[in-house]
């Protein structure tokens, strides 16, 4: 099978033999795809000339009801793509209910919010500014949509999510899109996609689709494009650096790697109910999707008197995580996507295990139903550094698989320093019923931290995990994770928009902001 790509209203092969796509369990490639030949540049043009004043000319209610129609084509399809996320990605079935059920629900929150904006095709922001003795001279703000394009490039873990949580807030503030999911994995988008054209439920332009390299894409970005990046920092310095890109001033927003943390407050002790959260949070993190999530739990930290209990702990129950085929209905955790990330996750392991030792993991491993020299699985690993403040590979090698370190700290404000050595970070998390101590640490590690969850026993069983990103806050974090910001609610609107400040005559102004929908981003 070879990948198409959807371009200028056109699905279009790519020139060339192309990338295979393999099953990570059985080595077996599923697919072929290739952008090689494709003109991007009237790719994106076609975008900006034909969606975007499709788009432009629905309400915020209307571009809702679109992601509605949306939605629904997705869910219909739903057993379909988690036999392709199984297939193209090692998914168990929670792992593909994360990624397919994240971006469909996603784009129920955004539809939900658009009817909140109703009949406007505009943002303003609340209140006049008076600058003048006389009261009839004022101004206000408004937000209207780039008359561009947005370019999505996401990275291989979700291609579910990662697609529709950028698209969803493009589309409603007026925007089309040109997604570029990551090769690997980009059999599920690229099945999503054509489900949504073929349902007709979208004007021709809104949706554009590459699967292979983005080769020169950069190079027909323009200063009324926006482009949201999913990957690695290398990736993004190297895109950001683009020579057209620094020139049109094009605007960027990055989500790449991160050291996330969680930590245990010095109240919970082994027999607390936030001692046992926390461990069932760590394992849990370490081993949905294979730990290739960019806000799982790389690093614990944990009261100094305890740090051999706490080891313990996960490693009791990290024991009893089945690792191999997911077809195998006593698998919970299967395997990295394909061997380049198992030899990357492994070369990670090892430079932790140099100031580290291995608690779980290692060799003898064997994986439940798979030959280990074809498949790509790495085993739940679990390492103990005695001496963070020493160390320096624990804070700064991130392995983007099932692997983290747990460590001591002395002091709470040890536990902020060592968090911050990340260098920034996308998610915290902190296990405590100390209120001081939650309110300390939370303001303590909050400027290394894009989100930071808080979780005691009175909030168990209704907290969404420390991986797990929510539409209606906000993702990204400083430093190290890219330093963007995207979802939020109403918030993410701001990146496909422009402020615009009007001054003019007060009456005039009151009629414009009548017709805008007031927000606060």
């Amino acid at each position: 099978m070879k990948i198409q790509n959807h371009v200028h209203g056109e699905w279009v092969d790519g020139n060339g033999e192309g990338t295979p796509l393999v099953n990570p369990v059985s080595g077996e490639e599923i697919a072929r795809a290739t952008s090689d030949g494709v003109d991007l540049g009237r790719a994106l043009d076609h975008a900006r000339t034909v969606g975007g004043p499709a788009l432009r000319a629905m309400t915020y209610a209307g571009r809702g009801e679109m992601l509605g129609k949306i939605n629904e084509t997705l869910t219909a399809n739903r057993d379909k793509y988690a036999d392709i996320a199984l297939r193209n990605s090692g998914n168990t079935k929670i792992d593909a209910a994360i990624d397919i059920d994240g971006g469909t629900g996603t784009l129920f929150f955004y539809t939900r919010l658009a009817g909140k904006l109703g009949d406007a095709n505009y943002l303003r922001d609340s209140g006049f500014e008076r600058m003048a003795k006389d009261a009839a001279f004022q101004g206000m703000h408004i937000w209207v949509p780039l008359k561009g394009a947005g370019i999505h490039i996401n990275a291989f873990n979700f291609p579910s999510w990662g697609l529709w949580e950028k698209a969803a807030v493009s589309l409603l503030a007026g925007v089309p899109f040109l997604a570029k999911p990551a090769t690997a994995t980009c059999l599920l988008s690229y099945e999503m996609i054509r489900d949504v054209i073929d349902a007709g439920v979208v004007p021709e332009g809104t949706i554009s689709l590459i699967c292979g390299g983005g080769r020169d894409l950069m190079d027909h970005v323009t200063g009324r494009d926006a482009v949201a990046f999913t990957g690695s920092a290398d990736t993004a310095n190297l895109l950001k650096g683009n020579a057209n890109v620094i020139a049109s001033s094009v605007r960027f927003n990055a989500e790449a790697d991160s050291l996330n943390m969680s930590l245990l407050g010095p109240d919970a002790r082994p027999g607390t109910a936030e001692f046992d959260l926390f461990v069932k949070e760590v394992s849990r993190e370490m081993t949905v999707k294979a730990g290739q999530k960019c806000t799982a739990i790389r690093r614990a930290f944990v009261p100094a008197g305890i740090l051999d209990e706490v080891a313990g702990a996960l490693e009791a129950r990290l024991a009893g995580t089945v690792t191999g085929d997911p077809r195998n209905e006593t698998v919970r955790m299967g395997p990295l996507v394909n061997k380049a990330q198992q030899r990357s996750a492994l070369d990670g392991i090892a430079q932790l295990a140099e100031e580290a030792d291995v608690i779980t993991g290692g060799d003898g491993f064997e994986p439940v139903d798979a030959d280990p020299e074809i498949s790509s699985f790495v085993p739940p690993t679990l390492l103990k550094c005695a001496d963070p403040m020493g160390a320096r590979a624990v804070h700064e090698v991130e392995v983007f698989g099932p692997a983290c370190t747990v460590m001591p700290y002395e002091t709470a404000e040890d536990a902020v320093e060592l968090a911050s050595r990340g260098g920034g970070s996308l998610a915290a998390s902190v296990f405590t019923a100390d209120d001081e101590f939650a309110n300390a640490a939370t303001l303590g590690i909050a400027a290394d931290h894009g989100r930071v969850l808080v979780v005691d026993a009175q909030v168990a069983g209704s907290q969404t995990g420390h991986g797990i990103v929510m539409p209606m806050c906000t993702h990204g974090g400083p430093g190290r994770a890219g330093g963007g910001e995207e979802l939020g609610g109403a918030r993410g609107l701001r990146f496909y928009h422009q402020r615009t400040a009007v001054q003019g005559r007060l009456d005039r102004l009151e009629a414009l902001a009548e017709a805008g929908a007031e927000v606060a981003l």
